[in-house]
């Protein structure tokens, strides 16, 4: 018995009989019908037998900074959906925030435990990018440009100058800056590129006691707002490199007695599910997290069907959209 017969039995495709052998999605009509030929034909089937044959685990790791965040859960969601069409599984490895952690999964993950990588990274070093070319596996990079290596990433440059843009069309001329460690490319180099050209663009001089940088915390945001408006020349808005910098911002700037977006303006990046909640609403970007998690399934079920040599050679690069979404704080 095998599983051509199975599917003719239960009067299903073959491929619908694979997802349901190795857990992915079957519908419960079909689900049912499987599972009651391979109960009257005694067919038991064997996860580790079939690794055996096929040298294959149909186990995808993704290695995530922080996996209570929106964007770590939109992303694997949107992962998870493409990956269950063709019988995978997902290995959710968690490294929250430790770079060494992030070291240590991928030479766990190395050989053949999976079969392909998803890395959303952070903050890469050296030891980072010598760890991955000895990947046995193929891996694609999430939310981060790393070349040599295929990626799935936002337009971070385009949408913070954008934001920029806006926020001086809106007749300000003096915009403070919270942002990150740059060694964050992302979120810390590309964000705060946006922010500076959009001043260069709009003859607008480069101050650099309007500039900041802290984490990625809501206190953060606001310890720096604080910092920004204790100048003589307070800034008239404040741009924040995340969301919740700028809820951050916006709880000082309250807590000051100033008026949200009449005396300062606050816009962030991210549109965070709490954005829309706080009063007032956050003026913000958004970005597709769900398709670029299913873009780097995409892309990695495609190199996972080459070998390895060959799709290291064969990088794929996709950088997505963002929308501006409008709401009350500019």
């Amino acid at each position: 018995m095998n599983i051509i017969e199975i599917a003719r039995l239960a009067g299903v495709s073959k491929s619908t009989v694979s997802r349901y052998l190795n857990e992915g999605y079957v519908s419960d009509e079909s689900r049912d019908k499987i599972q009651k030929v391979m109960d009257e034909t005694g067919f038991v089937p064997k996860r580790h037998a079939q690794s055996m044959r096929t040298n294959k685990s149909h186990l995808i790791a993704v290695i995530v900074p922080k996996i209570s965040t929106e964007t770590a859960s939109a992303v694997i969601e949107g992962i998870t959906a493409k990956i269950a069409e063709e019988g995978y599984e997902l290995i959710i490895a968690n490294t929250n925030l430790s770079t060494e952690k992030e070291k240590d999964y991928l030479n766990l993950f190395k050989t053949n435990y999976v079969d392909g990588i998803i890395f959303m990274a952070t903050q890469l070093d050296d030891d980072h990018l010598r760890l991955m070319e000895q990947l046995e596996v193929p891996i694609v990079v999430a939310a981060q440009k790393v070349e040599g290596y295929s990626y799935v990433t936002n337009a971070n440059y385009e949408a913070a100058k954008e934001a920029v843009s806006y926020i001086i069309s809106n007749h300000h001329h003096r915009i403070g800056f919270i942002g990150v460690s740059e060694d964050d490319e992302a979120v810390g180099i590309d964000r705060k590129k946006g922010y500076l050209d959009a001043l260069k663009e709009a003859n607008i001089k480069k101050e650099d006691q309007l500039i900041t940088m802290g984490d990625f915390s809501i206190e953060s945001g606001n310890k720096l707002a604080q910092q920004l408006m204790s100048q003589e020349n307070k800034p008239t808005a404040i741009f924040a490199a995340t969301d919740h910098l700028a809820i951050g911002a916006i709880d000082y700037l309250k807590s000051a007695g100033y008026d949200v977006p009449k005396d300062v303006a606050v816009m962030g990046i991210g549109d965070s599910r709490i954005s829309s909640f706080v009063t007032p609403k956050l003026t913000t970007i958004s970005y597709p997290y769900h398709e670029l998690g299913m873009t780097c399934a995409d892309v990695l079920l495609d190199s996972m069907k080459q070998p390895i040599q060959e799709s290291k050679k064969n990088v794929s690069h996709f950088i997505l959209g963002y929308r501006l979404i409008e709401r009350d704080s500019v």
